[in-house]
């Protein structure tokens, strides 16, 4: 006779992701979070938190690790970081039209979280660094603002014109205290707290291992994760996803993607794109 338990953990640990609309460093890690959210989402409750990556661009270096005074030397560095981790960064965006604030999106993203919640303002932010990294679109200009947030069903016109007001800059404010208080002054960093208010801080992006070590290490005890989502349906939930996404979430070698996705995914289902040298897969 075996004893067994159906009800899953509580969740006691919280997970908080202090990030920004335009790091690339962030775009990079996208694949590998995807991955620690459906594996081991069951332990932690995950907090989403605007950084304050750019509030414009002054006479003196924005960025000095990176070398990055004004927007043309953005360009170069996001190339960079796309090459290596084969997540698509065109980047001229920089250089033709460049994205002088990246506190628009982010009020944006503050008003559809408290207006609509979690889920429909990580979506958004999904969508808004799709449109900045891969498609080269400047995502502080309002029009591309609203049309993301349409793209969302909601009303982008309403939700943007209240972004732009005192609330928007109110809620934002509420994150940069909260990012202050983590004492967090790089993107992406994730941290961990548990019960206890013990925790781990894990800046850049990391490996999957380095993160679920630091979940073991919260917890004290061995993680166990959950299967990972059919590829049918992760995509029908994220409608685009990136070759580079597709092999960190199912540890597929890139040699074997295709024959992989013709496995997976139904004739008809899907539309195979490529950009910069990288296959990208949208639901259809």
């Amino acid at each position: 006779m075996e004893v067994i338990d159906l009800n899953k953990p509580e969740k006691k640990i919280n997970l908080y992701y202090v990030t920004d609309p335009i790091c690339s460093h962030c775009w990079a890690l996208e694949p590998t979070l995807r991955r620690l959210k459906e594996e081991y989402g069951h332990y932690f409750n995950f907090h989403t938190v605007m950084g304050g990556l750019l509030e414009k661009w002054g006479d003196g270096p924005v960025d000095p690790a990176n070398g990055i005074s004004g927007p043309a030397d953005v360009a170069g560095h996001w190339r960079e970081v796309g090459e290596y981790s084969r997540m698509p960064i065109d980047g001229s965006l920089m250089i033709t039209n460049p994205v002088q604030s990246s506190f628009p999106p982010s009020r944006v993203y503050k008003v559809i979280q408290k207006k609509h919640g979690d889920e429909k303002a990580n979506e958004y932010l999904r969508r808004a660094r799709e449109e900045l990294f891969a498609f080269n679109a400047n995502i502080a200009e309002v029009s591309v603002m609203i049309e993301n947030v349409n793209n969302l069903g909601l009303d982008g016109e309403e939700i943007v014109k209240e972004a732009g007001g005192p609330i928007g800059q109110q809620l934002l404010n509420e994150d940069f205290a909260l990012t202050a208080k983590l004492g967090v002054r790089g993107f992406p960093t994730i941290i961990m707290v548990n019960e206890e208010d013990k925790g781990v801080k894990m800046v850049g992006s990391r490996a999957l291992e380095y993160y679920v070590s630091g979940l073991e290490q919260v917890l004290k005890e061995e993680p166990k994760r959950n299967e990972q989502p059919s590829l049918s349906s992760l995509l029908e939930k994220e409608k685009l996803l990136f070759a580079k996404e597709i092999e960190v979430m199912y540890d597929v070698e890139q040699s074997d993607l295709q024959a992989f996705i013709k496995a997976q995914l139904a004739v008809g289902s899907f539309e195979e794109k490529e950009l910069l040298g990288e296959k990208y897969y949208r639901f259809l």
